[in-house]
């Protein structure tokens, strides 16, 4: 099927299950290239897992995934790293190497999947380091860092192989005011002036009204509302104003799933 080339990312009819589950149930959403997309959802509505759809680190049970043009699930290992060369990770708190200093952090993918000399990667890791503010602690060690620092650091990593497609696994989290703004703004000006497809994965409504251009809303294994994040607390449904408005009531629901409480409480099998 011919995909617009105006997409960076399309999927279609969705689904994946784990343990009995439907994480992920005919779930349909496109990601316009050149834009900051947001997904968003409650806790354990499967955002991380469709992030692991899109870099092929999972497979779907059904339904495609196409990203820049290739179906995820139909590549073959070289087909699939190339592919994944091609994009960049922020993992949830930076995840960085705790033995390599900051310089090192940055390098490590160039010398892993190239063989530049010495002199260009001093360069590229340089400059990178400068994108974000931290040229100067290129020797400081990830224990030396502060919170926002390690995020910026981890930023300059994902965008060291140049990626066409980067990725933000909760990047909000744990950050102080002042690293949050800064976080914000490196996300808009790195996807603008680099010419990124930016997708961020994040619960957090204020942040993703402030940088998203536009926002899937998941609940149940589905997309639940589009468009412009500003717009969806403006949207007639219930569960998507209670979402993007922070109210405690409303149809998601306080109390996960279970047995009726008397029951299990005074019930002969007190299970």
């Amino acid at each position: 099927m011919a995909v617009d080339p105006a997409l960076a990312v399309h999927i279609r009819d969705l689904t994946y299950r784990a343990g009995g589950r439907a994480v992920l149930d005919g779930l349909s959403l496109d990601i316009r290239r050149g834009s900051v997309t947001a997904i968003m959802g409650p806790s354990g509505t499967g955002k991380t897992t469709l992030l692991r759809l899109i870099t092929g680190q999972a497979l779907p049970d059904s339904g495609e995934v196409i990203v820049e043009g290739q179906d995820v699930a139909r590549l073959g290992r070289r087909e699939l790293y190339a592919l994944r060369r091609r994009m960049g990770m922020l993992f949830q708190n930076g995840a960085l190497l705790t033995d390599l200093d900051v310089y090192e952090n940055v390098a490590f993918p160039l010398r892993e999947h190239t063989r530049l000399p010495e002199s260009l990667i001093r360069h590229i890791v340089l400059t990178k380091l400068q994108a974000v503010g931290l040229r100067g602690a290129a020797r400081l060690m990830p224990a030396e860092l502060s919170g926002g620092m390690a995020r910026r650091v981890a930023l300059a990593r994902a965008i060291v192989m140049d990626p066409e497609i980067l990725i933000y696994d909760e990047p909000f989290v744990g950050l102080d005011p002042i690293s949050l703004g800064v976080v914000l703004r490196l996300i808009r000006e790195l996807n603008d002036v680099l010419g990124l497809t930016s997708i961020v994965v994040s619960h957090d409504v204020r942040e993703i009204s402030a940088v998203a251009d536009s926002a899937h809303l998941l609940s149940a294994g589905k997309v639940v509302a589009s468009g412009p994040p500003r717009e969806l607390a403006d949207s007639e449904s219930e569960e998507v104003r209670q979402f993007m408005l922070g109210q405690p009531d409303g149809p998601v629901p306080f109390h996960y799933p279970a047995p009726d409480y008397q029951e299990q409480l005074f019930g002969d099998a007190g299970q």
